[in-house]
């Protein structure tokens, strides 16, 4: 992995010399890792005209230093760590001032991660160099995964997947939405996932289908729609799946008309999922079917986004997005309609983009999207 590392840092480098700066500060706790490995809390990454280094603070808790890490003083294929005494130093704006020291005039900073108080202290620290944004130079990167990447995240979607599975073979009724969210992310863990890749959803009744429902202690009761949205991270890659549900012996009608309608604006947006495809034109087939089905006034303003070492990272498959799909992106497709006092429906999993050649969107999430009555 340490020349897959070095490859992407490579890249950053080229781009920001092409833009006109000497060196870069990467601050964003899933690019610092997209470009070194797993590094301390709070570590920075300093892409330097002389030397790259991750600066970071004694933390004593921290993980197991990535090995593609260097103590060395002079650059070479990994970075050197350079640890700060005490917890109070802010790593940045160390970084920073080993920049200038090392003759840089100019540093690229990620200025959507930055705060203002921050980046002022940046400028502080050494006022020589004249600050940059670097923008979203790194998520750009991050878009497209290579193998190992998507194989972590297909274990990733397994683990969520037995879970998941094994939850619906036990009692239901009765159960807490705390309890049950509770009960996943255990299972989660204990089947291997480093731990939930977001705070789990499980919403019954009332709050089915309701996005980024926080569990309540409402039980679980006949009649119910229950909406389950949980997701496992693995290696610091995450993978998402979420399924809704009927409690008791069948559906009611409106019910089934209400998950058919889901289920099948989720399978267009799926089958959407091909290179060349604009971001919005996804949203736009997705929406569509809920539309004719009457209930566009329901709808939320995403389709779906991209996923990788943060849960919701881009592309965003939105009405207004610009930009089209790359083969090797892996995508979230969730369409979901809640009805207040009723509760609704949401259908989610996560494909990784795929041509047509060699056999159109690959799913990651496995678990049965049939209208299961538990």
């Amino acid at each position: 992995m340490s020349e897959v590392y070095a490859a992407r840092r490579a890249r950053l480098h080229d781009q920001c010399t092409a833009a006109g700066s000497a060196a870069a500060l990467v601050s964003r706790p899933a690019n610092v890792r997209y470009l070194c490995g797993a590094v301390p809390p709070g570590a920075v990454l300093l892409l330097g005209p002389v030397q790259d280094v991750v600066v970071a603070t004694e933390v004593p808790s921290a993980p197991p230093l990535s090995p593609y890490l260097s103590s060395g003083p002079t650059r070479s294929e990994e970075p050197r760590l350079l640890v700060m005494p005490g917890a109070d130093g802010d790593p940045a704006v160390a970084a920073a001032d080993l920049a200038a020291a090392d003759g840089a005039d100019s540093l690229a900073v990620e200025e959507h991660d930055l705060t203002v108080a921050r980046h002022r202290a940046l400028g502080a620290a050494a006022p020589r160099l004249r600050l940059a944004d670097l923008d979203r130079a790194v998520e750009q990167l991050r878009l497209v995964k290579d193998d190992e990447e998507i194989s972590c995240m297909r274990i990733a979607g397994e683990l969520a997947d037995q879970a998941l599975g094994e939850l619906l073979e036990s009692i239901l009724v009765g159960r807490t939405e705390r309890h049950l969210a509770l009960e996943l992310e255990r299972r989660l863990v204990d089947h291997g996932a480093d731990g939930p890749a977001f705070p789990t959803v499980v919403a019954a009744g009332p709050h089915a289908g309701r996005p980024g429902h926080l569990p309540t202690d409402r039980r679980v009761e006949e009649g119910d729609f229950l909406t389950i949205c949980l997701g496992a991270e693995y290696r610091g890659y995450r993978c998402q799946v979420g399924r809704t549900f009927v409690i008791g012996p069948s559906p009611a009608d409106w019910q089934v008309e209400l998950y058919d309608a889901v289920f099948a604006a989720q399978r267009a947006g799926r089958e959407a999922l091909l290179p060349g495809r604009a971001y919005c034109d996804v949203d736009r087939v997705t929406r569509q079917v809920l539309t004719a089905a009457g209930y566009g006034d329901a709808l939320e303003p995403c389709t779906g986004h991209g996923v990788g070492l943060e849960i919701d990272e881009d592309p965003r498959l939105t009405p207004s997005a610009m930009g089209k799909l790359d083969a090797c992106v892996p995508v979230t497709v969730e369409p979901g309609v809640h009805l207040p006092g009723r509760g609704g429906v949401r259908i989610d999993d996560t494909l990784v983009v795929r041509p047509e050649a060699d056999g159109g969107p690959e799913l990651l999430t496995i678990t049965t999207k049939e209208l299961l009555a538990l």
